[in-house]
């Protein structure tokens, strides 16, 4: 198993559980983190024993609790703006992963933290996570992609108000606007990711993978291009096993068992 200073990760049953682990700094992101985040995603990219991959923050008081403000408070702008390159290129990596993502959100998830949360697929929160991107507040915008993909989930004017107000807000909001996908209580945080994990695991991994490519890259097209995009790799898994084994078991009236490398 790899090893880092900053995360652990952890393989089972083909689900991968990748953890932010700095609870003392309530996990907060320094550049460690980050560059570490960037390994460990190549390792997770190539690794076919990993299906699925959970991210969560070690520790019961907080998910990520943002960027590391001590690391960050001397920087000029060059190095802020390369900071803020490094924690966009490691989260578009999460965002773009070949395996499914769920985010299973403990405590509190603020600036860097939310923007963790929002670059995976899915996000499942504990009745005790709290939301926000407080960064204006520091006197900064939001840097690692928040300006961007909060617009994108929760809608442009209730985005507006969360960035420009730095407010918090509960889990039981967050799933009101949409930000989670699934509330919990705190104990079974994980259960529940897991659970979610082998629903997912249970269907064809060709076309998983395929629908996330498909969902990601059509999102920032036209609908007739994405249209397009979408019917060729729909004919394209038609030379598959999986849709082979997926068709014939519906019209056997039997459950698939599709097979993963």
């Amino acid at each position: 198993m790899l090893e880092y200073n900053t995360l652990l990760l952890e393989k089972k049953n083909g689900i991968g559980t990748l953890t932010i682990n700095r609870p003392k700094n309530l996990n907060a992101l320094n550049k460690e983190v980050l560059e570490e985040l960037t390994q460990v995603l190549k390792a997770i990219e190539k690794d076919e024993d990993i299906h699925v991959l959970i991210v969560t923050g070690a520790g019961e008081k907080a998910f990520v609790a943002g960027a590391d403000i001590k690391e960050m408070k001397d920087k000029n702008a060059i190095e802020g703006r390369d900071f803020s390159t490094l924690g966009n290129a490691a989260f578009s990596q999460l965002e773009n992963l070949r395996q499914p993502t769920i985010a299973a959100v403990n405590g509190f998830a603020l600036g860097g933290g939310c923007e963790l949360a929002m670059s995976c697929d899915i996000r499942i929160g504990s009745v005790n996570a709290k939301f926000g991107q407080p960064e204006v507040g520091l006197g900064i915008t939001p840097g690692f992609g928040g300006t961007q993909r909060l617009s994108r989930l929760v809608g442009l004017a209730k985005a507006k108000e969360l960035i420009y107000t730095a407010k918090t807000i509960n889990a039981n909001e967050a799933m009101s606007i949409g930000l989670l996908n699934q509330l919990v209580e705190a104990g079974d945080l994980i259960a529940e990711a897991e659970k979610m994990a082998q629903a997912i695991m249970k269907q064809s991994p060709l076309a998983v993978e395929a629908s996330k490519k498909a969902i990601n890259r059509g999102y920032e097209m036209d609908l007739v291009h994405g249209l397009e995009m979408e019917a060729e790799m729909f004919g394209a898994l038609f030379a598959t096993e999986d849709q082979k084994e997926g068709m014939t078991a519906f019209t056997e009236k039997r459950k698939a068992a599709f097979k993963r490398k």
